[in-house]
């Protein structure tokens, strides 16, 4: 059975944010397209999520150096623990589907903290002498992001940090062959057509789904 990771990372749901809109639409269209594959949503305002922190450093310290888990501090064993459980819950999809909105040009800092989690040596990348090689080869991405303003081109393309971003990890480190955008973009610099972009969004999501 092919699993879909649906990760979204925005605080609102689909009746207000452009992105989540055009994501819930994505799925509904995926679903009927894949009746038989599994969805898990993974929205990073609920999920606990460790930051990489002086325990999680000394846990995996610990850990590198021989020592049991047992022998790991509560706090150690705790935060090492959920770590490795989101690494191996990620590793364990076959296709993903991010969702954000750009926040000061880049994504929601969930999102970072949730790529930190799952970037794992020996899980989704590999060091070798020639250097690091991802291993997340037999998988397929798509990042859906609303910007309010446009960013796809003109003097505002090269401030675009988040789908940029994603792409450097997910294609380029953990070596996922098909990366896709679909961006919703310049609602609020054309408050007039928001409603129109909107609905283009989720028109386009419905799309996409039915080839993904």
């Amino acid at each position: 059975m092919t699993k879909l990771l649906y990760i979204t990372a925005h605080p609102h749901d689909h009746s207000q944010s452009f992105s989540m809109a055009a994501g819930q639409a994505f799925v509904d269209s995926y679903k009927e397209q894949n009746p038989n594959d599994e969805i898990v949503h993974i929205d990073l305002y609920k999920e606990n999520i460790p930051q990489i922190d002086s325990d999680v450093f000394s846990g995996w310290g610990k850990l590198q150096s021989g020592k049991g888990f047992d022998e790991l501090s509560s706090e150690e064993k705790t935060k090492v623990s959920r770590l490795a459980e989101l690494s191996d819950q990620f590793v364990g999809g076959d296709k993903y589907v991010f969702v954000t909105p750009m926040w000061n040009f880049s994504f929601p800092p969930v999102m970072k903290a949730y790529i930190d989690a799952v970037a794992v040596a020996g899980k989704t990348f590999k060091y070798t002498d020639q250097g690091s090689v991802g291993l997340l080869t037999d998988k397929k991405a798509l990042h859906i992001q609303a910007r309010g303003g446009i960013y796809s081109e003109g003097p505002a393309a090269d401030l675009e940090m988040g789908h940029r971003y994603l792409n450097a990890v997910v294609k380029q480190f953990f070596g996922v062959p098909t990366f896709e955008g679909l961006f919703i973009e310049g609602h609020a610099a054309m408050p007039d057509k928001a409603q129109e972009i909107r609905e283009d969004g989720i028109a386009r999501a419905k799309d996409l789904a039915k080839t993904f």
